[in-house]
């Protein structure tokens, strides 16, 4: 295995593929799934992946930019695209808002468009949106006193490997994390946390180790929710990480191990993130079906 330096912005960059072509007028995707929500209930989220300009922190790990734009949205933009998509979709009692960074960046989400999205939100129970925890300030706070439902932030944890988290380039340190859950709970505002299960630099026992123990830090901190995500390539880093040894993709039997202790904890929701894990695990339909089976009862199967 060679040593790898701290990769900076610039190496990030220049690692990239080309980015998808996407339009500041639609959202790039939008779907109706369900959920466990909060007292064992099952609810239907309308998720709307929103097109916006690219996140300021470039991650080590993150494919998330494909689908965004060089430049931001004009006033307006963001509105029309949620007005559309959720003229497409069916019923939900929650909304996601995702949008491939922080919901909360000024360049990304203009400022003057929280009014009209807030009114676009009011007939759902919780809206749920994306923010790097430095991110998380006034603007959320006031964002959730113009709801009619609840607010709940999905900040990226990662990890609390001491080591790893800093090569990531996430530009964040537990206590930013620590802090910033801190601020939205003392807000009434709900917590979820995306924790990665073996992130470059780990071996595939390390990975479940760490994630074992970032669901820990992540529920002693107030998180409501954590959303275990099997580290991927596609963004060019990766491949390189890949070809040098310091990374590969989680084996199933370490996702499901992750997700079967966090249930075991009893301390909030966990989720397995199956995105294109069928094509990656072809031969184990059925495990995967189980895992999904999971995320909607909460409960772990034989």
């Amino acid at each position: 295995m060679t040593p790898v330096p701290l990769l900076s912005d610039d190496a990030i960059l220049a690692r990239r593929p080309a980015r998808n072509v996407v339009s500041a007028d639609r959202p790039y995707a939008w779907l109706v799934e369900p959920e466990a929500a909060a007292g064992d209930r099952v609810v239907d989220v309308a998720t709307v992946f929103l097109t916006n300009r690219e996140c300021p922190f470039r991650c080590v790990m993150c494919d998330l930019w494909k689908n965004t734009l060089t430049a931001s949205v004009a006033p307006g933009q963001i509105p029309e695209q949620i007005r559309w998509a959720l003229e497409q979709l069916p019923p939900a009692r929650h909304l996601k808002l995702y949008n491939a960074g922080s919901f909360f960046d000024a360049k990304a989400i203009p400022p003057v468009d929280d009014a009209e999205i807030a009114r676009l939100a009011q007939p759902f129970e919780r809206v749920i949106v994306e923010c790097h925890p430095k991110l998380v300030g006034r603007r959320c706070f006031e964002f959730r006193e113009r709801l009619t439902g609840e607010l709940e932030v999905a900040m990226g944890l990662e990890t609390v490997h001491p080591d790893v988290l800093p090569r990531l380039n996430k530009q964040m340190t537990l206590d930013d994390f620590a802090r910033a859950a801190r601020d939205l709970r003392a807000a009434g505002i709900g917590v979820r946390a995306f924790i990665l299960v073996r992130p470059p630099f780990l071996t595939n026992t390390e990975g479940l180790v760490w994630a074992k123990r970032s669901l820990d830090f992540a529920f002693a901190h107030g998180v409501e929710c954590c959303s275990l995500i099997p580290t991927r390539d596609g963004n060019g880093t990766m491949e390189e990480l890949a070809h040098a040894g310091h990374f590969a993709p989680p084996s199933l039997d370490a996702l499901e191990a992750a997700m079967e202790y966090g249930l075991s904890l009893r301390a909030g929701r966990v989720f397995a993130d199956l995105w294109g894990i069928g094509q990656r695990a072809p031969g184990d339909a059925n495990r995967v079906s189980r895992l999904a089976r999971m995320n909607l009862s909460q409960r772990a199967e034989p």
